[in-house]
């Protein structure tokens, strides 16, 4: 040990620069997109076999998922077939509505109704 009377001050550590701002737009990746649900909605000029073939065709849902998003439409008015980001959600949509009529009863002149909404909140 040394005899001297010497105060050792301490050392600061040097100031960084501080960080750039980010100016580049950050792009999300497809985990990152808000969610959007398509919702069917009922109405009295399709079946249920109508409701199962088109979910099946176009949503590659099970016939037992199918069948149970059929009875949900049915009796609540509305169903949501699907969850996906806006674009996809979007394209979900425009196909079901133009699924076409059921051919199973005579009155049904169109698609079934479908909308969609955010998924969040």
């Amino acid at each position: 040990m040394s005899d001297s009377n010497q105060v050792v001050e301490p050392q600061l550590p040097a100031a960084q620069p501080a960080p750039k701002p980010d100016t580049k737009p950050k792009i999300k990746g497809p985990g990152e997109l808000p969610p959007y649900h398509v919702v069917l909605l009922d109405d009295n000029e399709h079946t249920y076999e109508y409701v199962i073939d088109m979910l099946q065709s176009l949503l590659s849902h099970s016939e037992e998922q199918a069948f149970l998003l059929a009875e949900q439409v049915d009796r609540t008015g509305r169903a949501v077939v699907c969850t996906t980001h806006k674009e996809r959600a979007e394209l979900k949509r425009d196909q079901i509505l133009g699924f076409g009529c059921d051919f199973r009863i005579s009155s049904s002149k169109n698609s079934m109704k479908a909308v969609i909404e955010p998924a969040e909140g």
